[in-house]
């Protein structure tokens, strides 16, 4: 299997884990989070395979392989971690990984509590593009490492538990010439004052994250600024349940839209450029209740979420979308937006620029976007309505106007309208596809 996970942990025997709590809670207490924290651990790497093929290792010290089996179950691979500092243990890890046929390869520990499954997600895509990945740690260490290829160098000479780490690190990289790609700083739990991080985690975990804001991305680093600050606004002042994730699917990009959504925090995944695939790949990794598709040219209203909830609570709506509003002052974009708007409502035919959502265990059972080259999202209502009414929220989302400046709002409605009635007639969704493109060339 190409991707490895490799989990670094010990068997919680009192007395010798987490040994720098023990003065403030005790042997038992410490080594009960040392317990706590690598099932959480084991959880989100549970979590991340469920969703793409990865091979688990957990690499531990402390006890047997039958009371490893016992605790965390017989169907991880569970190896000993062996003698050594942890640069050498750390170097026999990565070389079986390698010598199994990996070719990229994470290693964490169980001392983050705040690594979940974008943040694997955004390290494993980042070695597609890097030699290495770093997650930095707050005390100068690293709570992730990954290579997608064996260099037997990058262990060895670093003064371990020190801050110097992570500096000896990047500069066995640059000796190397090896490009490193950096995730987030993140904080462990090693002393007492931290264990209020771990409770926080805790609390935060009970909390399940409601909507899932997926945005296919190509190219869009005129208008992803401000997608993102709307969306920024809603994620931080957000205080009551739900929560809410957002999960960027890049097609491509060769521009910096990649560069500008990573540099906020948000990762990122890269896959093919098909816009149905883009989705349904951001759907397979979203862990909200409830999905929502945003175009990366468009921005959700303010306090869109409790909007989205109270919509899908009715019992006869299986999915919902947004009145749209063009930003554009000229007037006949105001005609288009009437035309939605009755659309909308009389046919239930909202289309993808207006942000459709609808609950995750809906779209799965409907086995998500159909895999078209275009009108995926015409075909996915299609299919909702048989199934439920679709609602609108009377609040618009903001859309790019630039189809209708580059065409025109004559030949881009027309355009449109063309596009429907072939497909529903019958014609081919690729012929279709490539007369679209066509006509956007002139």
């Amino acid at each position: 299997m190409a991707d490895w996970l490799i989990i670094f942990t010990r068997y919680p025997v009192p007395g010798t884990t987490k040994t720098r709590l023990i003065p403030a809670v005790g042997p038992e207490a410490a080594a009960d989070y040392q317990r706590q924290m690598t099932e959480h651990t084991v959880a989100i790497a549970r979590s991340l395979q469920s969703v793409r093929p990865i091979h688990i290792s957990i690499r531990f010290t402390g006890g047997s392989q039958a009371q490893m089996q016992q605790w965390l179950g017989a169907d991880l691979e569970l190896v000993a971690q062996g003698d050594g500092d942890l640069g050498a243990r750390l170097s026999r890890s990565f070389q079986a990984a390698f010598d199994h046929g990996a070719t990229r390869v994470l290693t964490i520990g169980i001392d983050c509590p705040q690594i979940n499954r974008r943040r694997l997600i955004q390290a494993f895509e980042s070695l597609h593009h890097h030699s290495g990945v770093v997650g930095p740690a707050t005390d100068g260490g690293y709570y992730l490492i990954g290579l997608n290829q064996w260099i037997p160098e990058f262990f060895i000479d670093i003064h371990w538990g020190t801050e110097t780490v992570l500096v000896q690190t990047q500069a066995i990289a640059a000796a190397q010439n090896l490009p490193l790609a950096y995730l987030d700083p993140l904080n462990d739990v090693d002393y007492p004052e931290d264990l209020a991080l771990w409770h926080e985690v805790q609390a935060q975990s009970a909390r399940s994250i409601a909507i899932s804001v997926i945005i296919p991305l190509l190219n869009e680093a005129q208008t992803i600024d401000a997608t993102l600050n709307q969306l920024a606004l809603d994620t931080q002042t957000e205080t009551s349940h739900p929560a809410i994730e957002v999960i960027a699917v890049d097609g491509g990009s060769q521009d910096n839209t990649v560069a500008k959504i990573r540099d906020r925090g948000i990762p990122v995944i890269q896959t093919s450029s098909n816009r149905a695939h883009q989705m349904n790949v951001g759907a397979q990794a979203a862990t909200g209740d409830c999905l929502l598709f945003l175009h990366g040219d468009s921005w959700l209203p303010p306090h869109f979420a409790p909007a989205v909830q109270q919509c899908l609570s009715q019992p006869d709506v299986i999915a919902g979308a947004f009145d749209l509003k063009i930003r554009d002052p000229h007037f006949s974009l105001r005609w288009v937006e009437w035309g939605i708007y009755w659309r909308s409502r009389w046919l239930q035919m909202p289309y993808g620029d207006q942000a459709i959502f609808l609950k995750a265990e809906t779209f799965r059972q409907l086995g998500g976007f159909p895999n078209l080259p275009i009108m995926e999202d015409f075909e996915l209502i299609r299919q909702l309505k048989q199934q439920g009414r679709i609602a609108m929220v009377p609040i618009p989302v903001h859309t790019s106007a630039r189809r209708w400046q580059t065409l025109g709002v004559v030949k881009t409605t027309l355009i449109n309208q063309v596009m429907i009635a072939a497909y529903t007639l019958g014609f081919s969704p690729k012929t279709l596809a490539q007369w679209y493109r066509q006509q956007k060339r002139f």
